[in-house]
């Protein structure tokens, strides 16, 4: 984790506020009652990334786990990550991403699963970061709403794999 382009690994994993200067986006998506299995396999194997519309993923292993590196394209946009944290339990599981140089934003993005007592399964897409490239930092919120419509998709998308 030497690489990482911010100094607070793990930040998206409790409860801690942001660090000054960083941002909280929160998407939640309901996924539905019985899905979380699916879902987590999904989510842990790349498929929910390598799902969404317009993304290319590539990653150093199969599975998201601590220490994974992975490079992700939008169009001519490159994120390189890696993963700094994990969570497999029987009603949470996910992990999170941090920066590495290159990519346009600094910071950490996690994605949670979680069941409710009811059954009902709800997917969480955390990005606690700010900008780093000076074409996200001119787009002002613009590049704000770029990363929420992408959360969006991710969700949208963990749903139709989760549910099939």
């Amino acid at each position: 984790m030497q690489d990482l382009t911010y100094s607070t690994p793990g930040m998206t994993a409790g409860d801690e506020p942001a660090p000054l200067g960083f941002r909280v986006l929160r998407v939640r998506t309901a996924l539905g009652a019985g899905t979380f299995d699916r879902a987590a396999e999904a989510l842990f194997r790349w498929r929910m990334h390598r799902g969404t519309p317009l993304l290319r993923l590539s990653a150093t292993a199969e599975e998201a786990a601590p220490g994974v590196r992975v490079s992700l394209r939008l169009g001519p946009v490159r994120a390189p990550c890696e993963v700094v944290w994990a969570v497999r339990e029987s009603n949470r599981a996910g992990f999170g991403y941090g920066t590495l140089p290159g990519h346009p934003e600094c910071g950490e993005e996690a994605f949670i699963l979680e069941r409710r007592p009811d059954g009902s399964v709800d997917f969480t897409v955390l990005a606690v970061s700010r900008p780093s490239a000076w074409y996200l930092k001119a787009a002002g919120p613009c590049g704000r709403a770029a990363q929420r419509v992408v959360a969006g998709r991710y969700g949208a998308t963990l749903r139709r794999l989760a549910r099939s």
